[in-house]
């Protein structure tokens, strides 16, 4: 029995599979609230207890940066130790990742009806690939092909600079920068990055916000989700205009992303948003923004973009990634 966890800010999804034939069957998953919880080896021993299950291995994707088996979370005040973890299961060893390394191996693992193409690319595109997953934060990643293989790493390209492409995004970044200092990707490219750009809007009186709207954010549990839906159900006009310009910004980030490290294999998009959204970044202004490199538009628009659609891809890269820490094929 593998177990799996893919924890992030918001929830900590946690999950059995087993291993049939070299393919991961996903046995049972609970999502905890992150937040609730003291520490992540709190919520490990709750649902090992819960489930009367025996872990024979176990791995575990984290969004932040993991470094010698350690991870402070980056929107958590909790520190990861995979030896921790391990004595918890009584293990000798467990796997701790990054959260956007551990989707990337999980995207390697799903079919084909698992994605929404955005953008075919170039037929028969090979070469690196890379995965951009907006949520809670901002995740990426990489997967370097050797020509047989892919070999996910993981990055923190997320907390870099923001860079605003055109006089609107210009202003964004002044308005964001006076209130934040830095302004990373994240800031803008996230559940409350999208807040973030519904408040410029309003502050900057580009938009009205309509009283009925005031009040639903209000009194929101979620408030970027009452935007999306404000937007999508053509609610609001500000609404609209503050996903449209999210769009642009995450087509342009992904676009930047491809090129650092030449992803002509394919870009995926991750993350919660992207499939509550595939109407919108079905529209123009996501491939429009993402392949408008100048001279490089060309190589853009042969790369393959994809929506993955499978929303425990990082719980699948997870399991994989014990099995192989497991099997000693990755270090631990």
């Amino acid at each position: 029995m593998i177990l799996a966890g893919d924890i992030g800010g918001t929830n900590s999804r946690l999950a059995f599979f087993e291993e049939q034939g070299g393919e991961l069957r996903l046995a049972l998953h609970r999502d905890f609230p992150s937040r609730q919880a003291r520490g992540l080896e709190e919520i490990v021993a709750r649902f090992v207890a819960q489930e009367g299950q025996r872990v024979e291995c176990a791995g575990f994707g984290v969004a932040g940066p993991v470094r010698d088996g350690r991870c402070t979370a980056t929107n958590l005040p909790w520190v990861i130790e995979a030896a921790a973890l391990a004595r918890e299961l009584g293990l000798s060893a467990a796997a701790l990742l990054n959260d956007l390394e551990a989707y990337a191996w999980g995207a390697m693992e799903l079919p084909a009806a698992d994605f929404l193409v955005l953008n075919p690319g170039a037929p028969g595109a090979s070469g690196n690939a890379a995965v951009v997953a907006a949520g809670t934060g901002l995740g990426q990643a990489g997967l370097y092909w050797d020509g047989q293989r892919y070999h996910p790493f993981a990055c923190e390209g997320g907390h870099a600079d923001f860079a605003p492409n055109g006089d609107l995004q210009v202003e964004l970044y002044r308005y964001l920068a006076a209130k934040l200092g830095h302004v990373s990707c994240e800031r803008v490219l996230s559940g409350p990055g999208l807040k973030n750009v519904y408040d410029f809007l309003r502050d900057t009186g580009r938009f009205p916000e309509p009283a009925w709207l005031g009040e639903e954010l209000r009194a929101a549990e979620n408030p970027p989700a009452t935007i999306a839906g404000g937007a999508l159900e053509h609610k609001a006009e500000i609404c609209e205009q503050a996903l449209d310009l999210w769009t642009a910004v995450y087509g342009s980030e992904a676009g930047n992303f491809a090129l650092r490290i030449l992803a002509t294999g394919g870009v995926y998009l991750g993350g919660g948003i992207a499939p509550k959204i595939r109407s919108k970044l079905q529209e123009p202004t996501f491939l429009r923004a993402f392949v408008a490199k100048g001279r490089m538009q060309p190589l853009l628009e042969s790369v393959p973009v994809r929506i993955i659609l499978n929303e425990s891809a990082g719980l699948i890269g997870a399991a994989r990634c014990a099995v192989l820490q497991a099997e000693k094929k990755v270090p631990a």
